[in-house]
């Protein structure tokens, strides 16, 4: 039966109209979305490496044993925006110019000895304290292979307080590391030339992530737990 008002075939009509709208509509096509993903994962590469992230090679022997020449480790640039480099801590930075040997090999990375207001001293036997306690830095120096035998914390005396606002950094392999103890001697005892700003600092250093055999995640080193804050 045909209602009053209706027109034939109208029935058959919603039902094709019906089934056109539940028919799922065509996908870009793969191709054309390709450009666009791959310029999303260009962005995000470049931001996460600019601001988060980023992948740091060793160059040079001045971090033996704890990293060997060519070991690659994640650096994490955003932390220090939200905290200072603590004692311990493995940090990647802007050297000074007269810190480097080339002018372009200007990132450097070395572990935080003593932060501002912090009194550090190395005795003649090359013993390290400070703010009057001993650190016991036998678990990452430095240890001839060959030899077994392990170098000081120092080569030279010193007697330093860092000035706020500047870090005491130092390689783990202490007799082949341009650091704060070498650029000490070398200027005669000059505290500035001697330390880095915290601003020069790029990020902190968290894993060890090649070679695979190395897998490594970085720790404060616990001998750093017992130094008091300075007077």
């Amino acid at each position: 039966m045909i209602d009053e008002g209706q027109a034939p075939g109208a029935d058959g009509d919603s039902a094709e109209e019906t089934s056109k709208e539940q028919q799922p509509k065509k996908k870009g096509s793969f191709w054309k979305e390709l450009p666009i993903l791959l310029g999303v994962a260009i962005l995000v590469a470049i931001v996460v490496r600019t601001w988060v992230v980023q992948t740091y090679y060793i160059p040079s022997g001045s971090m033996e044993n704890t990293l060997l020449i060519n070991d690659r480790v994640l650096v994490n640039k955003l932390v220090y925006d939200f905290s200072e480099p603590e004692r311990g801590e493995i940090i990647v930075f802007t050297a000074p110019e007269s810190w480097r040997s080339v002018m372009e090999e200007d990132e450097f990375i070395k572990r935080v000895i003593a932060v501002g207001g912090d009194h550090i001293v190395a005795d003649d036997e090359g013993n390290i304290t400070v703010n009057g306690e001993p650190l016991e830095e036998e678990s990452y120096l430095y240890t001839n292979p060959m030899t077994g035998e392990q170098d000081p914390s120092s080569q030279d005396p010193f007697d330093v307080v860092v000035p706020e606002g500047r870090l005491w950094v130092m390689g783990d392999h202490r007799s082949a590391s341009g650091d704060s103890r070498e650029r000490y001697v070398r200027t005669g005892g000059d505290i500035e030339s001697s330390t880095i700003p915290v601003d020069a600092v790029i990020g902190k250093a968290f894993v060890l992530f090649w070679p695979v055999s190395d897998f490594t995640w970085f720790e404060i080193p616990e001998t750093f737990d017992d130094v008091p804050a300075p007077s």
